[in-house]
């Protein structure tokens, strides 16, 4: 318990999303600083971990939009929080297959976690990607911004209408070093803000992910100032429920979001609705939201499945259709997951949605 007071700091009171920063990004003692989270030994396993067919479809999909916008010189493809580096190395490994796109892009990977960015350099050594910890040195398109299971990482904030008011979410620390929740009247700012979306009206409870909106302001920047793209695949909801959707988990288990703080994972649903209203406010395109399953199968994530089964014994077979129906099945990652594409060029047609 009296590991609690150091994600508190200076602090007795904090709300719900600076105190989960301090848990998971803390250079010190966050989550993501202090413990390597994917794989069979992490706390959870990605899409790119689960099957290479996923990370091929990224690569088909990313160079099926440089087609569709010209074949431009110069193409800067920036993946957000790239986890162990796999999806990069299999992005890498396709590009080369193309060698007029592969002159063209530069990979950059935003990766503020110096435990993570140790794996994805250990894992990947080409020329052609450089890591940032900020967005300053993409000043100029194309650009395409990718991200998975990226937004979801991103602390939030909770409030909830209390008569015709609208309060946020604390954490407090108390005297017997036992954390406990309470209910603090929002800023004016906050208000303002909330009360700006529709999404958002007539929710009793709300999660608002103000970090991750000021991220996006950044992306949002650099894509309208050029021909850009912003491709996110996360796990989340179109239509909000007025739910508390913070989870926890440690060695792929559910684990109570206040224990074992600093050693578990903490993530929160992605509110798809929300997004594309904000990006719709900032004057971004967007395609409907649609599902993983039907995103991969757009992109013939089947068809690729059947032309290297052809080559396989059974044993891998199995394998390999074990991996394909967890990417795509509903009672898994096949509808939970949704796909969102925020984009500023001539609405040309982009593969993989309709």
């Amino acid at each position: 318990m009296k590991s609690n007071l150091k994600f508190f700091k200076d602090s007795q009171t904090l709300p719900v999303d600076e105190f989960f920063k301090n848990v998971l990004y803390d250079k010190k003692i966050g989550y993501y600083n202090s413990k390597q989270p994917f794989g069979r030994r992490g706390d959870y396993i990605t899409a790119p971990n689960i099957s290479r067919l996923f990370s091929e479809m990224i690569a088909i999909w990313v160079i099926s939009t440089w087609e569709a916008i010209g074949k431009p010189k110069n193409l800067k493809l920036i993946e957000l929080g790239p986890g162990d580096g796999s999806l990069t190395k299999v992005l890498i490994d396709v590009f080369k297959r193309f060698p007029e796109f592969n002159n063209a892009i530069n990979i950059y990977l935003y990766e503020i976690s110096n435990v993570l960015k140790k794996k994805q350099k250990n894992n990947i050594n080409n020329n052609k990607v450089k890591w940032i910890s900020n967005f300053n040195e993409i000043k100029k398109g194309p650009v395409i911004f990718f991200a998975n299971e990226f937004f979801d990482a991103i602390p939030i904030k909770q409030f909830k209408r209390k008569n015709n008011s609208l309060v946020e979410k604390y954490y407090t620390l108390e005297k017997n070093l036992k954390i406990k929740e309470k209910f603090v009247k929002a800023s004016k700012t906050d208000i303002k803000i909330i009360e700006s979306f529709k999404t958002l009206k007539n929710l009793r409870f709300i999660e608002f992910p103000k970090s991750g909106m000021k991220i996006l302001e950044n992306i949002i920047k650099i894509i309208s100032r050029s021909e850009g793209f912003f491709l996110m695949i996360d796990y989340g909801y179109i239509k909000p429920n007025n739910q508390n959707t913070l989870q926890s988990v440690i060695n792929h288990k559910k684990n109570d979001i206040l224990d074992n703080l600093g050693k578990a994972d903490i993530t929160s649903h992605v509110n798809f609705s929300l997004l594309k209203e904000f990006f719709e406010k900032n004057h971004l395109k967007v395609k409907k939201t649609i599902t993983q399953k039907e995103f991969l199968e757009n992109m013939g994530i089947i068809q690729r499945a059947q032309i290297i089964s052809k080559k396989m014994n059974f044993s891998d077979q199995s394998n390999l259709y074990l991996r394909l129906k967890r990417l795509l099945s509903s009672k898994s990652m096949g509808n939970l997951f949704k796909v969102i594409l925020a984009y500023n060029n001539k609405d040309k047609k982009i593969f993989g949605f309709n």
